[in-house]
């Protein structure tokens, strides 16, 4: 097989026959999270524009539409090969985006429309990364993850400063509603990615598993979608991957309702606001980006996904105590950048690599349950509690200072679930695939 670049080996430990395969990953994320980022400060604008009062309602309203969607996907996952389904579920997506554009476009229903897009993208958002990590679970082992994880994702990174560079440019000058067709364009072009992918990838699983190279392309996976549930109840290392994301959303979600505020008393102009959450957006890409390209697996690598994956608690500890200290505009600021960063760069690859470890069902079925219904049940309930607790009264600083224990216990969680992955990933051959 073809050695890999000598430059990309620099950056990344990449193994001969795996380099195609890595290029098309890195470049499938790069366009999901660039056509995500393009519409991300549009999404945040428009959850201001009804007020921060409502946005509990939003985010109540985001996990209902997650409840009746799951299953709709489960049935995809269980009916069609992955082949077909990854397509669809993100063609789909574009259609919805020329559907939004057409009603910003015309002024329809301006307020409904804003609303439903709020909910809509917050669904997209975590559906069309799911289903990539889900992807990526399935097609690398847990060695492989371990090495080429950091460098896959610094692909979304990378995406991820282009999305904000792009809306912080031409929000103003195009206005918001037509950033939606430059997000629709760069999803096509994951779709792309994703295929040509699967062709890059046979290469380095025939290498790897000759059982799978002497299999067809993977059929569909059967079953209901209510199997993921189950699955999460019966296993402790699924309940504890899920009782993970659940603080993250505690953690994010305080901290995002924080930011809300602060960004609705600076401006009224819906552009404005739009660029300014983009900015935003982009402070913390340029910051992971540089993480992850330089750091990110070689710190899996040594330390493994555990400690990876408690780097992120560590940080919102360490921003929270900051935050009860000092209550300020640009300690928040700093503290999503830095809590971001360290989630996309470091502690999220790590959480991915802990999937490599279960079954080809779970990696779909299971993940998909926690990735949406439990991350945005989660927001919804955090969303009022943080409303309940300014509401009594409480101030910024008294509700980081609460936070801290939480945090504590995350840590430690996250701790117990690198343990637990390297048990179970001692307890497989190497060359075996879930």
């Amino acid at each position: 097989m073809n050695a890999p670049h000598p430059l990309l080996a620099r950056v990344v430990a990449v193994r001969p026959g795996e380099t195609r395969a890595l290029l098309w990953s890195f470049a499938y994320f790069f366009c999901l999270l660039a056509g995500y980022y393009v519409l991300r400060p549009v999404r945040d604008e428009m959850g201001l524009a009804g007020g921060i009062k409502n946005l509990p309602w939003l985010f109540t309203a985001t996990f209902f539409v997650m409840l009746a969607v799951v299953p709709i996907y489960g049935a995809l996952v269980a009916r069609l090969p992955r082949q077909r389904f990854i397509p669809l579920v993100y063609h789909f997506f574009v259609a919805n985006i020329l559907i939004f554009w057409l009603l910003l476009t015309q002024n329809i229903a301006i307020a409904a429309t804003a609303q439903v897009f709020f909910v809509w993208i917050s669904v997209f958002n975590l559906f069309a990364v799911s289903v990539f990590w889900s992807f990526m679970a399935d097609l690398y082992g847990s060695e492989q993850g371990k090495r080429l994880f950091g460098f896959i994702a610094a692909g979304g990174s990378a995406g991820a400063l282009l999305g904000p560079a792009i809306a912080t440019t031409l929000a103003v000058p195009i206005g918001r509603a037509n950033l939606l067709l430059i997000a629709a364009l760069l999803l096509e072009g994951a779709v792309l990615c994703a295929m040509r992918l699967e062709t890059a990838a046979a290469a380095f699983k025939a290498e790897r598993d000759a059982r799978a190279a002497a299999q067809p392309p993977q059929a569909a996976l059967g079953g209901s979608w209510l199997a993921g549930v189950v699955m999460i109840l019966r296993s402790p290392y699924l309940a504890g991957i899920a009782t993970w994301v659940a603080l993250l959303s505690l953690a994010g979600t305080f901290l995002y309702f924080q930011q809300a505020e602060i960004v609705r008393a600076l401006t009224d102009d819906p552009n404005k606001r739009t660029a300014i959450f983009a900015r935003i957006d982009l402070a913390v890409s340029l910051l992971t980006i540089v993480v992850q390209f330089l750091a990110t697996g070689k710190l899996i690598k040594r330390f493994g996904a555990g400690p990876a994956t408690a780097f992120l608690p560590f940080i919102f500890a360490l921003g929270f105590i900051a935050l009860w200290a000092t209550p300020m505009l640009w300690v928040v600021i700093a503290f999503q950048a830095l809590q971001r960063a360290a989630n996309f760069a470091i502690s999220n690859p790590a959480r991915e690599v802990l999937f490599t470890v279960v079954g080809r069902e779970e990696k779909y079925k299971a993940k998909n349950v926690i990735d949406n219904v439990v991350f945005r049940g989660s927001d919804a309930i955090f969303g009022w509690a943080f409303h309940a607790l300014r509401g009594a009264g409480l101030e910024l600083g008294a509700i980081s200072l609460a936070t801290v224990p939480v945090t504590a216990a995350w840590l430690a969680l996250a701790l117990a679930l690198g343990r637990m992955h390297e048990k179970r990933a001692a307890s497989t051959l190497p060359a075996s695939v879930k």
